[in-house]
């Protein structure tokens, strides 16, 4: 868990610098056009940048990231985490939490530069928000431990039968 925590860790920060470095704010790199580009956009909010024009916001989301760490990391063992998948899952939701808890920290924001999109015929584009290696760290995090409680739940049902002399 800790090894994948870091390395998520490490991996967003570096794509990050990189952005910092290479692209200055607003700007954009498109890698395939009409689909996917780089950007450098500011996210003071939450995912896809959701209560992003409240004064504050970052300050409260930084508290709640770090909340949310410790009672992660307390309550770890009620998400199997001593197995592979669970260890796997929960190394990259800290490692995500971890990674946009500093940006907040270092840049009073986090820091978003991954952006797919479509062109519309009329001009202009339509696009999934921005997000960056950390949220996708966390969004598969969190699916792969919807997919560890599937499994277990569906581990321990019994085979139906059907009843005897229907056919």
């Amino acid at each position: 868990m800790a090894i994948v925590a870091a390395g998520v860790l490490l991996f967003d920060q570096l794509t990050k610098l990189a952005v910092l470095k290479y692209l200055g704010y607003a700007q954009e790199k498109v890698i395939i056009e009409g689909f996917f580009k780089f950007v450098h956009w500011r996210n003071t909010g939450a995912a896809w940048s959701l209560f992003n024009q409240f004064a504050g916001s970052n300050q409260l989301l930084a508290i709640f990231a770090l909340v949310a760490l410790l009672v992660l990391f307390l309550t770890r063992h009620h998400f199997d985490s001593h197995t592979l998948l669970g260890q796997l899952s929960l190394g990259l939701i800290f490692g995500g939490i971890a990674g946009n808890l500093m940006d907040r920290f270092n840049h009073g924001h986090v820091v978003d530069f991954i952006y797919f999109y479509l062109n519309r015929r009329g001009g202009g584009e339509i696009g999934f928000p921005a997000f960056n290696v950390a949220d996708s760290a966390i969004c598969t995090g969190v699916g792969l431990l919807f997919l560890l409680s599937w499994q277990k739940d569906h581990a321990g049902a019994a085979p139906t039968k059907e009843p005897a002399g229907q056919n």
